[in-house]
Parts: C-alpha cells; structure tokens; sequence
C-alpha cells in the first residue's frame, strides 16, 4: 500500500448485515472487502479479504451492526495498523433519502430525522443504516461520515416523470410519487459511459440499466435521470428476482377482496414470492433459469423471455423520453453476466428500433471472466449498446471523500 495513500470506508448496511470496503477513491485500489451477515442470531459471522491475501472469516455470534463494525476495527484491522490509520472519511449508503436530498450530505442529527422519516418508503433499509451510523460514528468518531443516496441522482426528473395521475393531496401530505432507486450506480454508469464514448459526461444521453436481483432502468438527458422505472419503493419496474416488477394495482383488490389475502400478506407476495422466482418455479437467480431455458425449460423459458421483453419495452418508450441516445448501457450481476439476458433484450429491439448486437463479442463480454467494459454491438446498429460493470462503492467512497479538509 502507498504510505501516503488517504482512503475511505464504506459502509453498506442491511437489516442483518454490514458490507464493508476500504479502497482509494482516488484510482479505485480496494484494499479490503468483506461483509457481516446474520446479525443478532447465534450464526452470525463475518468475513473478509486483504488485498492480495485469502479470504478470512470468523464467527461473531449474535452481534449487531455496532459490535460487527468494532470487530472489524479491533480484530481484523488490528494487525493492519498502517491501513486503519490511511482512513480519513467514511461513505454510507443509503436507500432512500426522499425529497431531503438531491446529492451527497455529512451526517447530522437533522439528517439522521430525515432519513427517519424517509422509513415508511423504505423500512427494510432506513433502520439498518441509522444503526450503521451509530456503530461507524462509535468506531471512527473524529472522521466526515457521509450519506450517499440511493434516491438522489433521480431527483433531476420532471414533474411528468415523478407525479403519479393521484389527487394531488396524495403527493403534497404523503409524499407519495416516483423517487426511484439504485441512483449510485445509474451515476456511476453515466459517466464511466460517457467516458468510453469520448463524451462530457454533461452532454451524453443514455439509457441505463442496472439489472440484478433488483433491476431498474433510466432515461439520462445531458447526464441527468429525467425518468426511472421504480417508484415509491423499489417494487414498480421490471420483472426482478423476487418483485413483481408493474403490475395493474387492480390485482392487489382481487388478492385482498376475492382470495382473502391480507395487505401485509399481498405486500410479500409481490415483494418476495414474484418475479422471477415465480415465473420459473426453481430460482430467483437468473443462472439456472439460463441453463433451464438452454434446456429448453417451459417455466425458465417464459421467466427470461418476459424478463427481456419488459425490459426492451422500457427501454423502447426511454427513447421516446431521451430523444437522441448515444447508447444502452448494461451493468448489474444480470446485465454485466447474463449474455442470454442481452441477446433476447436486443432481438426484441432490432425489427422495430435497429438494434443489432454482435452475438460472438455479447458472448464473451461478461465481467466474471474479466471484462471491464465495452460495446457489444455492430458497427451497424442504429443504437450502441455498451456493457459497464458498476461500481457503486468506488462513488460513495469519492462522494465521502469531498468531505475531507
């Protein structure tokens, strides 16, 4: 490591789990990853890895986020004295930050409020990153700890994209409007595209796609979203792993009225029993619905063709809302891995809108194996298609980092 190297940590917290990474935000080096995960059970455990070094892990029975991020201080960065000391900000994602907040803040009481009150949009996530705050402001008290937002690259969007046809009473006491999600990554993705096309960041357009176990797309106009699929909370959108993705809000009555479910009962059905769980009958993971459809699986086969062709619509009327688009950017554990995934999207598109992908080069481009990021199209296609791996860490740790005097 560089002696006179400054970094950042990062911190990512989940209801039961802490994701961690020191790194450079300067050329991106990690130095260390790792993740605390079944907090507050007896199983709870975490595990690590130094740069250039095995994977390490250690069981932390029945911790909280506090005793986790404390471990990781006094146990695993104990022998590494020269790193922990090389840390002069802390990042912090967090999901939703509703209209608060439109760019990266440091962490104060005030702000601490209005993430709380950001809870009923997000109760899975709010929580657990106000606890992140506590136990990262009690390890690392004298450091800017910064709250990166999901929510915040979409605050950019008209009224037309983010109103919901409501009463306006709706939006104006409840808040209740499209905030989208996954905005770190779609940032990131606009400007490592801008930089592979030769383009100010200021000046490209795009439509982005961030699709893993959670899938969102957005419309950039001169670097900025003006639309995105998910909603109020992360359900509306695409077909993903185990969300619903839109749906005709008709279906939640019937669920209720005719088939006697409870709101909370439709609100894990369509949370966390669809999508592309559903749809196949074996996974929400996109792999084996790959090798189900390459098998020729009927269930596989109608869970990736309706991923593909929900998406490809999507990215159809996100022309219409761009304009003229410099290029479809792909990223996500989906959109970075999933060739099959790119190659259907793509054939939906190519009779209607031009789109030609080069099949051999979309084979091979698959970040697993290494790859850093590229066109996947022919030099014929009306649209360029680009995939970007993401890197939503490396953005929240810069983020962090403009906060150090």
């Amino acid at each position: 490591m560089d002696m006179n190297s400054k970094n950042a940590l990062v911190i990512n917290t989940g209801s039961s789990s802490v994701k961690f990474a020191i790194m450079n935000p300067e050329n991106g080096e990690v130095f260390l990853s790792g993740i605390a995960e079944a907090l507050n059970l007896p199983e709870a455990s975490i595990s690590w890895k130094f740069e250039g070094e095995e994977k390490q892990k250690a069981s932390i029975p029945n911790s909280n986020h506090e005793h986790a991020i404390s471990y990781l201080v006094k146990e695993v960065l104990n022998t590494k004295q020269e790193l922990l000391n090389s840390i002069v900000a802390c990042g912090h994602r967090v999901v939703h930050g509703g209209e608060f907040y439109s760019e990266p803040t440091l962490i104060t009481d005030e702000v601490k409020a209005n993430i709380e009150k950001c809870i009923p949009f997000a109760p899975l996530h709010n929580p657990s990153h106000l606890l992140g705050f506590q136990a990262a402001f009690a390890s690392f008290p004298n450091i800017p700890q910064v709250a990166v937002f999901d929510t915040a690259f979409h605050q950019t969007m008209p009224p037309i994209a983010y109103r919901f046809a409501i009463p306006e009473e709706y939006y104006k006491e409840g808040g209740i409007r499209r905030y989208g999600a996954h905005g770190t990554s779609h940032m990131y993705l606009t400007s490592e595209a801008a930089r592979l096309l030769g383009k100010d960041v200021n000046e490209v357009n795009l439509i982005t796609c961030h699709l893993g176990g959670g899938a969102s797309i957005s419309a950039i106009k001169n670097g900025k979203c003006i639309d995105t699929s998910m909603g109020l909370t992360p359900l509306d959108g695409l077909v993903m792993g185990t969300r619903s993705g839109e749906i005709d809000a008709s279906v939640i009555f019937f669920l209720c009225e005719r088939m006697g479910k409870s709101v909370q009962e439709v609100e894990t059905i369509l949370n966390k029993k669809s999508g592309l769980l559903a749809l196949s009958g074996i996974s929400s993971d996109m792999r084996p619905i790959c090798e189900g459809w390459l098998n020729g699986d009927e269930n596989c086969t109608l869970a990736l063709e309706m991923f593909s062709y929900r998406l490809a619509k999507f990215i159809g009327s996100y022309i219409v809302a761009v304009g003229k688009v410099d290029a479809i950017v792909f990223s996500g554990g989906i959109g970075e891995n999933c060739y099959e995934a790119r190659l259907l999207t793509a054939k939906y598109l190519e009779e209607g809108l031009g789109v030609k992908i080069d099949e051999a080069v979309n084979k091979d481009a698959l970040a697993y194996k290494g790859f850093t990021g590229g066109p996947i199209s022919t030099e014929d296609s009306r649209y360029k298609l680009l995939v970007v791996p993401t890197n939503e860490e490396l953005v929240i740790a810069r983020s962090a980092f403009k906060f150090v005097k």
